[in-house]
Parts: C-alpha cells; structure tokens; sequence
C-alpha cells in the first residue's frame, strides 16, 4: 500500500512502497525524466525483486504549471513535498519579469532546504579537460538560505537605495566614505577630473546599488554540523570551510569562525583542526619543544609581531597541549577528522591543481555555486552532475537536476539524462535503499566504459580521437544503463 516517508527520532521511515513526488521540469525535462525514472525503477526492481516499489505523484511547477494553473509554483506542490518528505525534480525555467526571482531557490526557502548537497566523481571514460579527473572526488555542503541569494538588494537611483545612503552617511561616515561614489559631491569630483582631461562635460546622477548579505550563527552551525557529520558517516579525511573572510570578516570571516566553533563543540573527541595538528605534530616531533619555539614553527611571522599579539599565540599553543594531549597527542589525532579552512579564490585554483587535498567542502551559498560549477566542468560537466537540497532536521529533501532547461533540445530525445539519473542515485542511498543506489552507479560506469553516451560526451569522444564511441538517444542511454547493472 501507497504511504508517505515519514521522520521519527531524527531517522527517516521509509515504507515498502513510498510515495514521491516529482516535477517533470521544463524544456528537456519530459526527456530526461521519462529516461530518468525507467533507470531509478529498473535498479529498485532489480535491488528487491518487486518487494519495495516507489510510487510516483506528479505535481507541478515551472511552464507546465504556469500554462495549467496560471501559477509557476502552486501551493499544491508545496503541499505535497511537505507531507511526503522526499522528492525529485528536473530542471525549471526561472520566470522573466516580476514575482519569483527562481523557482529553486524559491523551493529551497519555502521547505528550509539549508543544505545544498553536491557530490563530484568522475566515471572513467567521461571526457575532461583535466589530466587527472579520477583525482576528483568531493562532496560540497552549500548553505542553501542564506547570503547573497537571501539578500537585501535596493536599485541604484531609487527611494530606497537613497535611505540607505543618507542613514549610513548620517550614522557611520567612516564606513560610509567607502561608498566610492556615494554623494552627488563624489560624481562631481569625478566629472572635474574627466573635465581636466578634456573629456566632454555631462551630467552625473546619483546612481549606487545597495545590498545586504546575511550570515548568521544557527545558518552555519546546522550547515557545518551537518557537513562533519556526512563525513566521519563517510570515513571522509577533511572537511574544509571555503570563505573570503580575508575581505569580509564579519560575514564570510564569521562562517569560518563559527564553523571551527561547530567542530570543536559538537564533535571534540573525533575531529582535529589544522592548527591544533600543527601543535601537536610539533610537540611529538620534538617532546622537550618550548610553547614559544612551537608559537614561532606555526606563525612564521612571529618574530615581527607585537608582544601581545606573541603572548596570545603561545596561549593558544599552551592550551591546545594542556586540553588535548591526554585525546589528541602521541598521533592520535592522526587518525581523526580534520578540520581546516581555505580562501575562496585560492579553493578554486587548488580543486584543480590539488583536488586529493579536498574530501568534503563547506561553504556558504555563493562560494559554492562558483565551486560546484567549477568541479562538475572537471568530471564531464553540468549534464551529468547530480543535486540534492535537503533539511537533516525535518527529512525533507528535494533532488534535482543542476542543470538548465536547454529549451531548443525540448523533445528531441537527444540530451544527457545522467544529472537526473544520478540525483536519483542520491536520492535511493538517501532512503536507504542502498543496493538500488549501487545499481544505478553501476550501470552508469558500465554504459559510459562501453561508450554508449549521448551526443554532448559523443562530440568530446571524438575530439579527443576516439572512433569507437557510439552515440545514443536519451531515452536509449537509460536502456544502456539499465542493461549494464546486470
């Protein structure tokens, strides 16, 4: 019998014949999806031999929805994945014009979906623009409500933009002279300068855009939380907090502080930080090592700091020796998860030069929408990168496609389905329902290993000299999938 999911003492119930809804999506959606989910019920069927089944609810959102009900997102659809925890979703058109600035990130608000799960593995056989794509292997933990998609935004030249700018000219003036061109007296000065340089005289409009990013406490600690969690579950090596707090300390800075908060609170006995494994590595290296001569081995600078600044320094060091030698020390902490942090543009360099340094990344909403789209270019791109947007609290979780529409491809029977064939991998291990999961991964390996792909991996085949490669359909990649989990 049909029944919902349903969430009990922080684990999800998953009955015999679940009851999942799902959304087509726009554009190539209906192609992907009537592929996806041949794939996602072979390897249930498969995995249990009729035993477990899901049962699939449509509902709708995006053009379909529009075209129906005269509303991108009705609140049927909310409904529905509220009450039945999980779902699936293929890819939506974000309206032109006013209302829903985008549906996905409308859906994630609306069910707190604050973790946007993204795992990165290449499948061998999968062109890459990289030497080396098996190296990549990452699970990023975007924070999913918060930041600059959250954000407060006022137009440049409007009312509201103005109050702003007289507020914080009037109450913070020295923060407020950063706003480069803040006053009508700043657009004067400049056109004097231009003038002096014999550029024609013009009139100059106040026009400075305004917006606001927050980042909180609880939106890092369950976000980080969950991220440590996933990986000692995993037997992961690191998780790292990706940030620019170099630039914005109080904002990106503080989700990197509050992130070691998180680890060091909840999760003590089984995580190490960077710089507690540099103390400790010291210590052990030479037992009779000073907190002053261990202080100037992690801070290369000391030397040049103030006295103050060195006293708090060898505080650190002799605090770290005193609270955790007893756990940590004589190389145990070798053995634990380690905590570290790493700038945001440096991060994006490192995943390609250095990705065995990443396991797990943790990082607030902008930060990672840059890396996600930058790692899934090194495993074969955006086609075949799975999503998932997901509550640990309350189990709702929503998988979907990262991809977008592609509206010229709309049923041609012609695109890569493995975006949604992968979610639906995730979404399978998510309920638990391992063995189906498994099948799908290995379908997938052996339809790519045989070279059976559709036209975008086809074109990169053949590019790099392989004649072999035969290109398919949609729908009759899902067949090869299907084919090789035997």
């Amino acid at each position: 019998m049909p029944s919902s999911i349903t969430m009990s003492g922080g684990k999800l119930n998953v009955p015999d014949q679940p009851i999942l809804p799902f959304i087509e999506g726009d554009g190539t959606g209906p192609d992907i999806w009537k592929s996806s989910v041949r794939v996602i019920d072979g390897a249930v069927a498969k995995a249990y031999g009729g035993k477990r089944k899901i049962s699939w609810l449509e509902v709708l959102a995006g053009e379909k929805a529009f075209n129906k009900t005269g509303n991108w997102l009705p609140d049927e659809t909310l409904s529905a994945f509220r009450s039945h925890l999980v779902g699936i979703k293929g890819p939506l058109t974000t309206p032109v014009g006013g209302g829903i600035r985008s549906l996905n990130v409308a859906l994630r608000q609306m069910l707190d979906l604050y973790v946007c799960l993204r795992p990165v593995r290449w499948f061998k056989g999968v062109p890459s623009p990289v030497k080396r794509p098996q190296d990549c292997d990452m699970t990023i933990f975007r924070e999913n409500t918060e930041d600059i998609y959250a954000g407060i935004e006022y137009a440049a030249g409007s009312p509201e933009a103005a109050k702003v700018l007289e507020f914080l000219a009037a109450n913070f003036p020295k923060d407020f002279s950063k706003v480069r061109f803040g006053t009508q007296q700043s657009g004067n000065d400049w056109q004097k300068m231009l003038e002096a340089i014999g550029m024609p005289h013009r009139e100059v409009a106040l026009q400075c855009g305004i917006g606001f990013k927050p980042v909180s406490y609880l939106g890092t600690e369950r976000l980080v939380h969950s991220a440590i969690g996933f990986a000692l579950k995993e037997k992961k090596k690191s998780v790292t907090l990706v940030h620019k707090g170099n630039i914005m300390k109080f904002t990106e800075g503080a989700f990197k502080d509050w992130g070691y908060k998180v680890a060091t609170t909840f999760f003590r006995g089984q995580v190490v930080t960077e710089r507690e494994s540099w103390i400790l590595g010291n210590k052990e290296a030479n037992t009779d090592l000073s907190a002053e001569a261990n202080a100037k081995l992690i801070d290369p600078g000391y030397d040049m700091m103030t006295a103050d600044q060195k006293a708090k320094i060898v505080k650190e060091v002799e605090g770290v020796l005193s609270s955790l030698w007893a756990t940590h020390g004589s190389g145990a902490w070798k053995k634990m998860l380690l905590i570290k942090d790493s700038i945001a543009d440096i991060t994006l360099q490192q995943v390609l030069t250095r990705p065995k340094d990443f396991d797990v990344i943790a990082c607030m909403n902008l930060n990672g929408d840059y890396l996600s789209d930058a790692l899934a270019a090194q495993i074969g791109g955006i086609g075949i990168a799975p999503g998932a947007n997901i509550n640990y609290v309350t189990g709702h979780a929503i998988f979907e496609a990262t991809h977008g529409t592609a509206p010229k491809y709309a049923n041609l029977d012609q695109v890569n389905p493995g975006s949604v064939i992968l979610s639906g991998e995730m979404m399978l291990r998510y309920m638990g329902w391992i063995e189906a999961a498994d099948l799908i991964i290995k379908g997938m390996d052996g339809a790519i290993s045989a070279k059976t792909v559709t036209y975008d991996f086809e074109r990169l085949m053949k590019a790099e000299g392989d004649t072999s490669v035969k290109k398919v359909k949609c729908s009759e990649f899902g067949d090869a999938v299907i084919k090789h989990m035997d």
